[in-house]
């Protein structure tokens, strides 16, 4: 048995426990779902993935929601809620029916498929008895994700308010909920593209390379007991030439007496925090939320050997555990170097390695932002691997914390875009459909030639405000995840402002990482990296040496496969389309050969568009529901050569 956080055997009993409380209490909410479960079917007749089947309504997406940081005690919300659209204003509702929790209203596996809108608002609403909890914990209630505006009521209470929609928030209902008959209400407001908040493709009118709104709740919903005393968060950055982890580790209502344990554990490729190792390679204390470890013999996470360090953390309190969590870290680092020619490479743990990975957008047919099954969630990553790439660029989403896990675990090197305002012109929306002023900011000069220094866009404090909240949540949020390699703020010059404030308020968030200040061009000064788009075959305009140079985009060869398409007509890609599998490999090929051409002279890393088709846009190596449309071992062979081409 391994020991997990269990510090004498009186405490393996109170876990075991709360463990065999947690499971009735979560077999009792399933109970409660499935009677309901026959309410619920998927709407509308687009192409659904393999998974949609999978789906159940009693308990959709089960799995602990963040790998980071585990405890036993938790309960899943997720399920048949009921549902409204009212106007915005409106305080109360009348049920229009159910909901599958977590997907957005306009999917069709919520089972609803509506648009809300930004003059109406939405509404959910379901019972929840007081989970069993030992005497004096605390009663947290966690939201993975809800676009936009959140309001949370609980015994018709307001709990809590959060603007975001792509980043974690919680609050403590421990003062207002009851042992039985808990109510829980949601509302939320989205304008999605009328309105300055950052909403990464969504528009209210889909058309070309812009997508269905995404309204509501879209990732797990749960509660989880806490001690009074408990560990809120940690993060972790590794010196390799050390051998040292240092840790920062904030906590909530300590002791004057109390003290943090941290412990590394023994980890290994797709360590899995939940069944902790019990192996103890290093242990320390925290002191002033701070902790630093040292390791003998350092494995070092890489695409071709992840392996990932447990992390223990408990609070004890007279030499007895009163809160412990799990999770696991790694050492790895990134960086800037210069090989013997003139132009500056990434390094991966000091050694230069050549990025190479698809556009990865992480929408769905059936769950548009939310997976259906947290196998479909790994899928994507796990055939990029067999793909031979050695990256993703996470474009314009933020996804579950869960995907970020499978990425560690695969050894996939992540570019994590911000979901930034949408596009850059108000052409191709209807007379009328979106309010001047906003089209009018987020216009802006797309500046392509690296040497023609870059313009930004004049938006008001609002944008600001929402922008920077946003992104400050989203890296706090992400930055332990050791996948992340680069941050991009902006995209093509998509509401681009203040460019070099946001560089520099990035690196002061998280300076262990490369920020790709604009990908695609429209360059300023600033920043590691200089990135370059070029559709279809792969080009760079210039090169600078003080920069990283990179092809942020290039690709989307077309290639509509029938009986998998979201629309049967108006379908389109980059390139030319292609009629069968192997004239999509054999352009593939072509335009791989001319990109080793650029990393022979100085291009550092490429990003292929893209992972798989969405909605209209057929430029995807998979259709949108995940039918696979290249020949895999050529591709393999096809993306191991261009990352092994030697740089000059």
């Amino acid at each position: 048995m391994r020991a997990g956080c269990l510090a004498a055997e009186s405490d393996q009993i109170i876990i075991n426990d709360m463990i065999k409380k947690t499971v009735v209490a979560a077999l009792l909410l399933a109970a409660f779902s499935s009677l309901n479960a026959a309410e619920w079917a998927p709407v509308g007749d687009r192409i659904k993935t393999q998974w949609a089947s999978e789906v159940n309504p009693s308990a959709p997406l089960p799995e602990y929601p963040r790998p980071q940081m585990v405890r036993p005690s938790w309960v899943n919300l997720n399920g048949l809620w009921d549902y409204a659209i009212t106007s915005a204003e409106a305080e109360t509702f009348s049920p229009d029916g159910s909901i599958l929790v977590p997907f957005a209203v306009e999917s069709s596996l919520s089972g609803v498929g509506r648009m809300v809108g930004d003059e109406n608002a939405l509404w959910y609403q379901r019972r929840f008895d007081l989970p069993k909890m030992a005497k004096g914990n605390r009663l947290l209630l966690h939201f993975g994700a809800v676009d936009w505006k959140t309001v949370i009521y609980v015994n018709d209470n307001l709990v809590c308010e959060h603007t975001g929609g792509y980043t974690p928030f919680s609050v403590d209902i421990t003062s207002v909920v009851k042992k039985k008959g808990n109510v829980l209400k949601v509302k939320v407001l989205d304008a999605t593209d009328n309105s300055w908040q950052p909403r990464g493709k969504q528009v209210n009118s889909p058309r070309s390379i812009w997508y269905t709104p995404v309204t509501g709740i879209w990732q797990t919903v749960w509660l989880e007991s806490v001690p009074s005393s408990y560990v809120e968060s940690y993060y972790a950055v590794s010196d390799i030439k050390d051998g040292r982890i240092d840790f920062e580790v904030a906590a909530v209502g300590l002791g004057e007496n109390d003290r943090i344990k941290l412990e590394v554990l023994e980890g290994g490729v797709g360590y899995n925090p939940e069944q902790p190792s019990d192996k103890v390679l290093a242990e320390t204390e925290v002191n002033n939320g701070k902790a630093s470890v040292k390791l003998a013999d350092c494995r070092l996470w890489s695409p071709d050997d992840p392996y990932l360090y447990g992390v223990r953390i408990s609070i004890l309190r007279k030499g007895k555990v009163i809160d412990c969590v799990n999770g696991y870290t790694s050492m790895r680092s990134i960086s800037v170097c210069k090989n013997k020619g003139y132009n500056k490479r990434m390094a991966l743990n000091g050694k230069q390695l050549f990025q190479f990975g698809p556009l990865d957008q992480g929408w769905w047919p059936d769950g548009l932002y939310t997976a259906p099954t947290d196998e479909a969630l790994r899928f994507d990553i796990i055939k990029t691997r067999e793909w031979g790439y050695n990256m993703i660029r996470k474009h314009i989403k933020v996804e579950p914390a869960r995907w970020y896990y499978y990425a560690d675990v695969e050894g996939m090197l992540v570019w994590q875009d911000m979901p930034c305002i949408g596009d850059i012109s108000g052409k191709g929306f209807p007379a009328g459909a979106r309010d001047a002023d906003i089209i009018k900011g987020q216009s802006n000069q797309w500046a392509h030639d690296s040497f023609i220094g870059g313009t930004d866009c004049d938006v008001p404090q609002e944008w600001k405000d929402n922008y920077y909240k946003e992104w400050e949540e989203i890296i706090e949020a992400l930055k332990g995840f050791q996948c992340i390699v680069v941050w991009v703020p902006f995209n093509e010059a998509w509401g681009q402002f203040d460019t070099p404030q946001v560089v520099e308020f990035t690196r002061k968030l998280d300076p262990t990482r490369l920020v790709n200040q604009s990908s695609g061009g429209n360059f300023h000064f600033c920043g590691d990296i200089q990135d370059c788009h070029h559709y279809p075959q792969p080009a760079m305009n210039a090169f600078e040496g003080k920069f990283v140079n990179v092809l942020g985009e290039y690709g989307g060869i077309g290639y509509p496969v029938e009986g998998h398409l979201w629309k049967q007509d108006k379908n389109w890609g980059y390139g030319s389309v292609m009629g069968s599998t192997a004239e999509l490999m054999d352009r593939y090929e072509e335009f791989a050969e001319l990109l080793k051409h650029y990393i022979v002279c100085g291009t550092a890393a490429a990003v292929y568009t893209q992972t798989t088709d969405v909605e209209i846009e057929v430029n995807g190596l998979m259709t949108y529901d995940r039918v696979i449309k290249i020949d895999e071992e050529r591709m393999r062979r096809i993306n191991r050569s261009v990352i092994e081409t030697p740089a000059k």
